[in-house]
């Protein structure tokens, strides 16, 4: 065989591997429509209040949670009684810690977002053993974060590798995408062994290869994940809150869950 000849077939035979790769089948393994009257508690609890910028304004209060027309509304409020919580505003969201693992496979929610100044929803997961895992060794894939109102979504996956060693660019951690502002769009990710494929309304977006085999925790996420959908308002990212706007709502339609077909 001439050497042009093995090149060309070397050539072809790498892109065939790599398209294959890519081709993961997937199976409905889970999935929460919402249609219920109230929340799976075997599945799902309230996010607690904590002292981040994400968290810091979460509440366990009925008013915060409402299903309506076969989803979960998620709301960002006034705060009703300034003697039982001196904070402006309060917020809901639902996390599955300590209640359900996901092992890596592919994640899709359907949700609707409706902007104001300060709002910042979010889809992302984080390690299900968070006790073993003290942030960001673990590693954190934010699946969707908006911020006030705007056209475009984040897409981010944080680690030791990007963090601690500030290795954003090579290769990139996050991007910006558009998504319908005012209608509903559905993301999603895939955590494969190599890469973390995200993904908006099934077109594929942001692409985080595993390089030099993970070195300096630069790829921890293919472990079992739980994950968060909060309303989440204010913080030093997002900025002040129009108090004059609230509330402000996030609608979810279904989560879906996927492994991989053997």
């Amino acid at each position: 065989m001439s050497a042009r000849r093995f090149l060309s077939v070397a050539l072809f035979s790498a892109l065939l591997l790599g398209a294959t790769a890519q081709e993961t089948q997937w199976k409905l393994d889970w999935m929460d429509d919402f249609n219920g009257p109230e929340l799976d508690t075997t599945v799902w609890s309230p996010i607690k209040r904590g002292a981040a910028d994400w968290n810091n304004t979460m509440k366990d209060e009925p008013r915060l949670f409402e299903f309506r027309d076969g989803c979960i509304v998620l709301k960002g409020m006034l705060s009703n009684d300034q003697k039982a919580d001196t904070l402006p505003y309060v917020t809901g969201g639902i996390y599955t810690i300590d209640k359900k693992a996901f092992q890596p496979g592919k994640f899709e929610i359907k949700a609707r977002l409706h902007g104001t100044k300060g709002a910042w929803p979010a889809i992302w997961l984080k390690p299900y053993e968070h006790e073993k895992y003290r942030w960001p060794m673990g590693g954190e894939i934010d699946i969707m974060e908006r911020l006030n109102n705007n056209h475009i979504v984040y897409q981010t996956v944080h680690s030791n590798y990007t963090h601690h060693k500030g290795n954003t660019k090579n290769p990139p951690s996050g991007a910006t995408f558009p998504i319908d502002r005012e209608g509903w769009n559905v993301y999603g990710v895939e955590i494969h062994p190599d890469k973390i494929q995200f993904f908006i309304n099934g077109k594929p977006t942001l692409t985080y290869p595993k390089v030099n085999d993970g070195a300096d925790g630069q790829f921890p996420f293919y472990i079992p994940q739980f994950l968060l959908i909060d309303m989440q308002l204010g913080g030093a990212w997002v900025g002040e809150v129009d108090l004059n706007d609230l509330p402000v709502e996030m609608e979810v339609d279904w989560v879906k869950y996927y492994t991989p077909v053997k």
